[in-house]
C-alpha cells in the first residue's frame, strides 16, 4: 500500500455555504473535484493534535459509498489516526454531532445535501463539523476555500475498499477504521432527555394514533429503533423507513408541498391520525402535524420553549435563553419576554448558534426552515423535535391543535409565510439585493398605507456576543411600527442559480383574530414586498415558485 501524490488545479466554485459545499452529483464526480475539497479541508486541520479521530458518515444519498471510500484513503494518506464510520456509511447529522461530542473527536465529515433531491441527477454535499459537534464556523470555511484556490496536489492511498456492512475494525495504512452502530448513541441520548415511559404509555393506550414519514431518508433506522423498538409504535406507522440513494424518487424535504403522502393522511377528514411528523434527508429538520392541522416551524420553536417545564430534563436544567435565525418569526421573542430570558437573533446557518450554546447562553434554538434544536448537540435535530412534541402531548393529555391554540391565546399569533423565487439567476438575485440596499436610507419613516409605517430598514449585521466576530449582509429587514416585518434573503443551500426568499410576518394579539387565512391576512404585506423589491421587473416572475 503506497501513498500517491496527484497533481491537480483549483476549482473556482468550492466556497462552502451555510451548510458546507453543495453541488450536483455530476460536479462532485468529475475528476479531482471531491479530492480537491477534501485535501483543502485536511490542509486546514491540526492532525498532530491530541484529538486525531474523525467521524465519517452521510445520509445515504447517491454517491455516498464511493465518496466514503475516497475520503478514507485520503484520510489515511494525510495521517489521520482513526475514523469512526457509521455502518453502511449511514449517520444522521444530529447523530454525527452526538458521536463527535461523546467521543471527543477532532470533528466529523458529513456527506449530505440535507433536504436537496438525490440520485444521479440530484445533489451531493460535504460539510465539516468541528469538535463541539457543530458546523465549521466562517473562520474555518474561509480557510478551506482559500486552500482550494491554491491547491496543486492531493494525497491518496492506493489501498483496498473497506467493507462497511458490519460493525468491525479495519486498518488502512496506519489508520484504524471502526465501523459503529449509527443509531445506538443517539437513541440512548434521546432516552436520557425525554420521558420514554410516558410516551410509551400514550402510544400503547389504544387511543392515540400517529404516523412518522422518514421520506426514504436517513431517519428511517433511527425512527425504527426509537419509535418502534423503544416506544412500541407499530411498524406500519413508520413509513418510507428504508434509506434510498434517490430518496424513493421524491424530494426529502418535510414541508406541506413535498411530504404529500403524509399531508394527505393527516388532512383526511374521516380518519386522520392524532399526530404526524416527517424529517428530511439527513435528519436535522422536522414537520409537525395534528389532525387536519399544520404547526408552523417558527411556532414550534416558541411552543417547545414555553413548555419546557413539561419535560423533566428541561425542568431540571432550566431555560437559559432562546436563539432564532433573523428570518424566523418573532414568536419565540414573545416567549422569551414573558419568561424574562434573553432572545438572540442570528444570521441563517446553524453554525451561528454554536458559540451561544457552548457558552451556556441558550437552551433552545431554531430556524424557520423546519429546523429546531437544543443544547444536547450542536445541530438542529428532527427526531428530537418529534419526541419533544410526543412527550408534550403525553404530559398535557392534549392534542396538537389545542396546544398551539392555547399558546396563541397566551402569547399572540405571528402570522408568517415564506415566498421563494427559486432558480433565478445569481445576477438577478444580486441585482434585487443591491436595489434594496440602495433604497434602505429612504425607507425609514415611509408610510405605505394607513396601518403600515416603516420604523426600521437595514441590512442585517450580526456581531457575535461571545467572540465579537462580525457577519455582514445577512438579509434585508423592513420592520413596521406594528411589529410586522418583511425580510429578503438570497439562499445559499441550492445548487442551481439562486433562490430569493421573502419572509412576511404580522403579529396579532387579539385571540378573536387567530383563525384567519394566512395568505389573505398577509396579502397587503406580500404586495408591498414585491413592489419595494421590484421582483417582477427584475426576474420576470409574477408569482413565487414555492410558498411555505
Amino acid at each position: 500500500m503506497t501513498t500517491k501524490i496527484i497533481s491537480t488545479s483549483p476549482f473556482s466554485d468550492q466556497a462552502p455555504g451555510t451548510s458546507g459545499l453543495r453541488k450536483d452529483v455530476k460536479t462532485f464526480k468529475s475528476e479531482h473535484y471531491l479530492c480537491n475539497f477534501i485535501q483543502s479541508l485536511f490542509n486546514c486541520l491540526d492532525l498532530s493534535s491530541g484529538k486525531q479521530t474523525l467521524v465519517l458518515g452521510g445520509d445515504g444519498r447517491y454517491f455516498n459509498p464511493e465518496a466514503i471510500q475516497i475520503i478514507l484513503k485520503m484520510a489515511a494518506a494525510n495521517g489521520v489516526k482513526k475514523i469512526l464510520l457509521g455502518k453502511n456509511g449511514i449517520l444522521s447529522t444530529p447523530a454525527a454531532s452526538t458521536i463527535i461530542r461523546k467521543y471527543q473527536t477532532l470533528g466529523g465529515i458529513l456527506l449530505t445535501a440535507s433536504h436537496n433531491p438525490g440520485g444521479p441527477n440530484g445533489d451531493f454535499g460535504v460539510k465539516y463539523n468541528i469538535s463541539n459537534g457543530g458546523p465549521a464556523p466562517e473562520s474555518l470555511t474561509d480557510k478551506i476555500f482559500a486552500e482550494s484556490q491554491q491547491i496543486s496536489q492531493y494525497f491518496i492511498d492506493d489501498g483496498h475498499d473497506i467493507d462497511m456492512t458490519q460493525c468491525n475494525v479495519h486498518t488502512l495504512a496506519n489508520m484504524s477504521i471502526e465501523i459503529i452502530d449509527p443509531v445506538k448513541d443517539y437513541a440512548d441520548q434521546m432516552e436520557s432527555i425525554f420521558n420514554f415511559s410516558c410516551i410509551k404509555g400514550m402510544i400503547g393506550s389504544g387511543s392515540f394514533t400517529m404516523v412518522f414519514d422518514a421520506m426514504h431518508a436517513v431517519t428511517g433506522p433511527y425512527a425504527t429503533e426509537i419509535l418502534g423498538q423503544r416506544l412500541g409504535l407499530d411498524a406500519a406507522s413508520i413509513t418510507n423507513a428504508k434509506p434510498s440513494p434517490n430518496f424513493g424518487g421524491g424530494h426529502p424535504d418535510p414541508s406541506l408541498t413535498t411530504a404529500k403522502a403524509l399531508v394527505n393522511t393527516m388532512f383526511n377528514e374521516s380518519h386522520a391520525p392524532n399526530f404526524g411528523a416527517a424529517s428530511d434527508g439527513d435528519g436535522d429538520r422536522h414537520m409537525i402535524l395534528g389532525d387536519y392541522f399544520f404547526v408552523n416551524p417558527s411556532d414550534s420553536l416558541a411552543i417547545l420553549a414555553a413548555n419546557a417545564h413539561c419535560i423533566p430534563h428541561y425542568k431540571k436544567i432550566g431555560v437559559k435563553g432562546i436563539a432564532r435565525s433573523m428570518p424566523t418569526s418573532q414568536a419565540a421573542d414573545q416567549v422569551a419576554k414573558k419568561m424574562q430570558i434573553p432572545i438572540y437573533e442570528t444570521p441563517t446557518g446553524w453554525k451561528f448558534f454554536g458559540n451561544l450554546l457552548d457558552n451556556d447562553k441558550i437552551t433552545f434554538c431554531g430556524e424557520e426552515s423546519f429546523g429546531g434544536g437544543a443544547n444536547h448537540i450542536r445541530e438542529k435535530d428532527g427526531l428530537w423535535a418529534v419526541l419533544f412534541w410526543l412527550n408534550l402531548i403525553a404530559a398535557k393529555h392534549d392534542s396538537v391543535e389545542n396546544i398551539v391554540r392555547k399558546h396563541w391565546a397566551e402569547y399572540g399569533r405571528n402570522y408568517y409565510s415564506r415566498h421563494d423565487y427559486e432558480a433565478i439567476t445569481l445576477e438577478q438575485g444580486e441585482e434585487i439585493m443591491a436595489h434594496l440596499r440602495h433604497r434602505l436610507p429612504l425607507l425609514t419613516g415611509t408610510q405605505l398605507d394607513n396601518n403600515l409605517t416603516i420604523s426600521q430598514a437595514d441590512d442585517f449585521t450580526y456581531i457575535d456576543p461571545i467572540d465579537s466576530s462580525v457577519s455582514q449582509h445577512q438579509g434585508i429587514r423592513i420592520i413596521f411600527e406594528n411589529q410586522s416585518r418583511i425580510v429578503y434573503r438570497l439562499s445559499g443551500t441550492g445548487t442551481q442559480g439562486a433562490t430569493l426568499r421573502i419572509y412576511i410576518e404580522r403579529y396579532e394579539q387579539d385571540s378573536k383574530l387567530h383563525d384567519l387565512d394566512i395568505q389573505e391576512t398577509l396579502k397587503d404585506l406580500i404586495m408591498h414586498s414585491l413592489q419595494i423589491a421590484e421582483v417582477q421587473k427584475m426576474t420576470g416572475r409574477s408569482k413565487a415558485s414555492n410558498i411555505v
